[in-house]
């Protein structure tokens, strides 16, 4: 195939927004945003006007089935990644799907499983192991310069009440779907293995969705992962992995342009700027994640090694074992 793909995106909502920005920053010879897709065509069309994509559809169904869309982004509330992801997959659609990819593993089995059938390429979004400052961890401990992995503490807080797709249960709330995700996957990034044991306890909110989670996740040798994530207040969110040999930390680790090396040398690096202020902090950055999609459908991929199959299928094995834990099962877990 050609070296320029062709992008859908899956809802117009700020994500989705902040994703085709951070398109923006990358050649348009590799990348354009080809058609957009919401429930409501006007959201659509006004999306497609601002940023200058050529087609606004109106459905899901749509974008599936469009012939000239290379590769779907989908950036739609939590509780709808399951349903939209199958459908641009059963249509022959790679996909980018963001984080949490699912609200349990059972879901999470049945995307992989329709990827693996339609031998399409398939990426739950985990942008924060794109960045540089990751792969900068990741050259550290596989050279062995950091030694062996003994310890992570992460936390990641910010006073999000007023947050609605945080906090109900019909939008696919609890911290940890939209924040846990990112404390997990830091964690399995440094020990590289499953967790040998998991223990949690958190705090709920009135409708009984997780809004302050603590957890430790300890690993061969009894090394361990300790996270907080919490909708309650700011925490430090900074994720420091300490080895035998020294220790780095990733500063705003979620969406980390700097980090602390292992000789106490501050790195960074900035993405540019798109044309658009971005919705969220740094959201250019999704260049990064999005250029490796492009790379790894050109090779013929259909997985990243960075955000493998079995990665996410941890993941949302981990998730809903802390949900358990803490008394959190929502209509997906019955099913």
């Amino acid at each position: 195939m050609s070296k320029l793909i062709r992008w859908g995106i899956a809802s117009a909502g700020k994500i989705s927004e902040d994703f085709v920005i951070a398109l923006s920053t990358l050649p348009s010879s590799d990348h354009k945003v080809q058609a957009v897709a919401a429930r409501a065509l006007d959201r659509a069309q006004e999306f497609a006007t601002k940023h200058g994509i050529p087609k606004a559809l109106g459905s899901y169904d749509e974008l599936a089935k469009s012939t000239d869309v290379d590769v779907v982004y989908i950036g739609t509330l939590n509780p709808q990644h399951y349903e939209v992801a199958l459908l641009m997959l059963n249509n022959g659609k790679h996909v980018l799907c963001e984080k949490p990819l699912a609200m349990n593993k059972k879901q999470v089995e049945g995307i992989l499983a329709a990827a693996k059938a339609n031998k399409r390429f398939f990426m739950e979004a985990v942008w924060s192991r794109f960045f540089p400052s990751y792969q900068r961890v990741m050259e550290l401990i596989s050279s062995g310069q950091l030694g062996q992995v003994k310890d992570v503490e992460v936390n990641f807080g910010f006073p999000l009440a007023h947050v609605d797709r945080l906090q109900k249960r019909d939008l696919g709330g609890g911290v940890v779907y939209d924040l846990g995700i990112y404390t997990i996957q830091v964690s399995q990034w440094a020990f590289q293995e499953k967790p040998e044991k998991i223990e949690s306890k958190g705090t709920l909110n009135a409708e009984g969705i997780d809004d302050d989670v603590s957890a430790t996740l300890t690993y061969s040798g009894g090394r361990t992962a300790r996270m907080r994530f919490s909708s309650k207040e700011k925490l430090a969110n900074t994720a420091v992995i300490k080895g035998t040999k020294g220790q780095v930390t990733l500063i705003d680790f979620w969406t980390p342009n700097k980090l602390i090396d292992i000789d106490g040398q501050v790195k960074e690096w900035l993405p540019p700027k798109g044309k658009y202020a971005t919705n969220y902090d740094n959201s250019e950055a999704m260049r990064y994640e999005a250029e490796a999609v492009r790379q790894s459908i050109i090779a013929g991929d259909v997985e990243n090694k960075n955000v493998t199959y079995a990665d996410s299928l941890l993941f949302a094995e981990i998730e809903d074992t802390i949900r358990k834990q803490i008394g959190v099962l929502n209509k997906y877990d019955e099913k």
